[in-house]
């Protein structure tokens, strides 16, 4: 454990922020388990609903710096992709 006091201060808030970054991370993965999902039921009204809240998510999770951009564009290319496929 650190013995300098901004050590310790700096270790507190790396505490803070992974776990903030985890529910960021896991409201990402349900978005996008939610967009299967609807997608394997065949409503194809749901899966567009469903997509669109998926790139929300994805768009506020790569600008706050938890995902990268580029790794944000991949995701959203992929799940176009899997759309147009299905439909």
């Amino acid at each position: 454990m650190a013995n300098i006091k901004s050590a310790e201060k700096r270790a507190r808030i790396a505490v803070k922020r992974t776990l903030r970054n985890k529910t960021h991370k896991s409201r990402l993965r349900t978005a996008i388990k939610r967009f299967h999902t609807d997608l394997l039921k065949g409503d194809k009204e749901q899966a567009a609903a469903s997509l669109r809240n998926a790139y929300k998510v994805i768009d506020t999770v790569a600008a706050k710096g938890i995902i990268h951009k580029n790794a944000a564009a991949r995701k959203k290319s992929r799940l176009t992709k899997r759309f147009n496929k299905a439909m």
